[in-house]
């Protein structure tokens, strides 16, 4: 199965109320695991980035 895409959009910055990033609705912390992380664990991420109303 491929891995499945960062949803990074080149805009990082972090929203200080919620502490996701404005561009890919990340926290710090997912986005500075994100390459130590298993595809499975990369889904379970890419799905909290949707339910935060992110584009991917």
């Amino acid at each position: 199965m491929n891995e499945p895409p960062s949803p990074c959009t080149g805009v990082c910055r972090i929203d200080r109320t919620t502490g996701w990033c404005l561009g890919c609705r990340r926290t710090i912390q997912e986005i500075a695991g994100w390459s130590g992380l298993s595809s499975e664990a990369r889904r379970a991420v890419l799905a909290l980035v949707a339910r935060r109303g992110g584009s991917r």
